[in-house]
Parts: structure tokens; sequence; C-alpha cells
């Protein structure tokens, strides 16, 4: 847990905050629309993989800010 606080530290302390923050939103995003896409376009009897897809995709869109954010406080 260590490595990640000093990684994000690191990112916050750089210029490529904004970068870092909007890359990891644009995967939550392909997350969710694949996770989306696999719950409505397919017919899939378990409803898992998209409900993990779906979650991870939501938590990235919402992790990183407050990550950095906590950095920031604590760096």
């Amino acid at each position: 847990m260590d490595d990640v606080l000093e990684l994000v530290d690191l990112v916050a302390d750089s210029e490529l905050e904004g970068v870092f923050v909007w890359l990891l939103r644009l995967v939550g995003v392909v997350a969710v629309v694949a996770g989306l896409g696999l719950w409505l376009l397919t017919d899939m009897g378990i409803l898992v993989l998209p409900l993990v897809l779906i979650v991870v995709g939501i938590t990235l869109l919402v992790v990183p800010s407050v990550l950095l954010s906590i950095a920031e406080l604590f760096g």
C-alpha cells in the first residue's frame, strides 16, 4: 500500500496529474460500456463478468481524484 501512495504522490508532484486522471477515467468509461454491452447485447446466463466490469469502471471513474487528493493532503 505504501508503494501505491508513493506512486500517486509522484504523479501528483509531476505535471502529468491531469493526464493520469483522465487516462484512468477513459479506461473506466470503456469498462462500464463493455459491461453494459455484455449485459444488454449478449445472451449470457451468468452476469458476473458484466457486473465486475461495471464496478471496476465506476471505481476507476471515482478513485483517481480521491487518491490524488489524499496524496496531496498527506504528502
